[in-house]
């Protein structure tokens, strides 16, 4: 089995962690103490054989008087009901833009008599999109996951769902593109055949804003993955062979449910307190 080993040093800690060739952790070595642990048990031979050699060839171990320097962690306020994102249902944030911003009766009626497409169309369907995928991420609880929708970033932008558990932590971006044919490959999505859209890309860089945000309250690495859920389409076509990152319709992100060995019950309850408070994200 190829793994990649990387180190790691933060909040006092230095570690080796061992990867599959996608990101994901199996295990990690503690440099200071010499103790592996396996995250992944079909791993196990090889999570050991390779942490075992890089310890060995590490010459210069950080001793626990030479360690780095702690970084203080910041801490959160107690959580209000205000301040509790568990309580946002999936498309908050479009709700609000609609009820600020969205037509009144009269220009609904207008707009449907004369069939005049508006960008109010646009942030319906997205709302749509939002309620059935949050449905579909609301069975994973089941499995000890655990859902956040609609977490507002402070470039009032938002992340449409945050899917916390044993598996890791998955950005979820839905993209609402009704009766259409979506074509996905490395680096560009089109739809029915159109312009390549960056969606990818934009996923790529919501997750890693995710990481920055929940390492500086969490004391230990936390993996994220970005994930793409097209909804009500007729056709999704994956042809990417180094996308990083995973491709779903709505009802297949059931398959998300049995990952496991990434995060302990422990680490998925502190990850999800911090999530879910609305002021960890007013600098993301």
């Amino acid at each position: 089995m190829e793994l990649h080993v990387t180190r790691w040093k933060r909040y006092g800690h230095d570690r080796l962690y061992a990867n599959l060739p996608d990101g994901t952790a199996v295990g990690w070595a503690d440099v200071t103490t010499g103790d592996i642990t396996v995250l992944r048990a079909e791993c196990r031979d090889d999570v050991i054989a390779v942490l075992t050699t890089h310890l060995q060839s590490l010459t210069e171990p950080v001793l626990p008087d030479r360690a780095p320097e702690t970084q203080a962690r910041p801490l959160l306020p107690p959580l209000t009901p205000a301040d509790d994102l568990a309580l946002n249902p999936p498309g908050q944030s479009l709700r609000d833009l609609l009820a600020e911003s969205g037509p009144g009766l009269l220009e609904r009626v207008v707009s449907r008599l004369l069939r005049r497409p508006t960008e109010w169309d646009s942030w319906r369907k997205g709302l749509a999109g939002e309620r059935r995928v949050g449905a579909e991420l609301n069975r994973l609880c089941r499995h000890g996951w655990r859902v956040l929708h609609s977490i507002p970033l402070a470039t009032k932008v938002d992340i449409d769902h945050l899917l916390i558990g044993p598996g890791g932590v998955f950005t979820i971006n839905t993209k609402h593109h009704h009766k259409r044919a979506v074509w996905v490959g490395d680096d560009s999505v089109k739809v029915d055949h159109g312009k390549p859209a960056p969606y990818a890309r934009k996923s790529r860089a919501e997750a890693k804003r995710v990481v920055r945000v929940l390492e500086r309250y969490c004391g230990f690495p936390v993996p994220v993955e970005p994930v793409l859920v097209f909804v009500g389409v007729t056709e999704l076509k994956v042809v990417a062979t180094q996308l990083d990152v995973r491709v779903y319709q709505e009802r297949q992100l059931s398959a998300l449910g049995p990952l496991s060995g990434v995060l302990t019950a422990d680490q998925v309850e502190q990850v999800y307190g911090v999530a879910r408070h609305r002021q960890a994200w007013s600098r993301a």
